[in-house]
């Protein structure tokens, strides 16, 4: 951990799942720490993602957050043996639509988020992923939808987003056939940045972090958003004009576009402002 930096907000309490640690100033790492299922997203690690994540946004020292996890798994995904209880059970619920819990894989947010995938990565863990920003795999993690396999369909967003990312065919493959499937595959794919050696990636997605906070935190927000509409929406004029309404206007008017251009001139190194956007 950097000793040095500091946020100006704490952290979600009594965090179980995740570990949190600030190894660059302005990055977040959280580690997914339930090694022994895997890194099953139960209901309450759900939860403690979900308030990390809306931590995250508005803290306003942090600018990019890499996701990782212990052991042989990313993250296997939904935690099924509570799912078949809830489904069991007399409450009528659903499976992550409990108080507390949102489908985190179709949240947006407003800051970068790359995922460190170091092994498994199968239903929901693959939509975590699919869903970031910049994914980095390790040359030995495994991808994979199996829901079709349980009776079940990926319910997080990834239909539409692994159509727009690698087309309608390679969609049709990897989530009707519910194979596994290779980092290499899927860097192949455009669905993955980066395929490195298993003790390298952390570093790697560290690395692209690193070079992402050194950039303006108000561009760094407003180009993402530009970067996510055009890609949830797919229609380009559309995206654009939706932005420009958004979010340029607000980049127009902040202090770190007028800094940006100042050190431009000047020659020197910009100092950025935490971002009001």
């Amino acid at each position: 951990m950097n000793g040095d930096f500091q946020t100006k907000t704490q952290p979600p309490p009594d965090l179980s799942f995740l570990r949190l640690s600030y190894p660059i100033d302005h990055v977040l790492l959280a580690r997914m720490d339930r090694p022994s299922a895997l890194n099953a997203l139960s209901s309450s690690a759900l939860r403690e993602l979900d308030s990390v994540l809306d931590w995250y946004d508005s803290e306003p020292a942090l600018r990019v957050l890499v996701v990782t996890g212990t052991g042989r798994a990313f993250t296997a995904g939904a935690d099924l043996k509570e799912w078949r209880r809830t489904l069991e059970g007399d409450s009528g619920q659903q499976f992550g639509a409990r108080e507390g819990t949102v489908p985190f894989t179709r949240r947006k947010g407003k800051k970068p988020i790359i995922a460190a995938v170091n092994g498994l990565a199968f239903g929901g863990g693959c939509e975590f992923a699919v869903n970031c920003d910049l994914v980095v795999a390790a040359d030995t993690a495994v991808f994979g939808l199996p829901e079709v396999k349980r009776g079940l369909a990926p319910t997080g967003g990834v239909l539409t987003r692994i159509v727009h990312t690698a087309g309608m065919q390679v969609a049709s493959e990897i989530v009707l056939t519910g194979r596994k499937l290779t980092a290499q595959e899927m860097h192949a794919w455009g669905i993955v940045n980066q395929v490195v050696a298993e003790d390298k990636v952390v570093d790697e997605a560290l690395r692209y972090a690193s070079m992402i906070s050194e950039n303006s935190p108000d561009a760094i927000i407003a180009a993402r958003a530009g970067l996510r509409q055009a890609w949830e929406t797919a229609d380009v004029e559309k995206a654009t004009e939706e932005w420009f309404k958004q979010h340029f206007s607000l980049l127009e008017r902040g202090e770190n576009i007028r800094e940006g251009l100042a050190a431009f001139e000047q020659k020197r190194a910009p100092a950025w402002k935490e971002s009001k956007l």
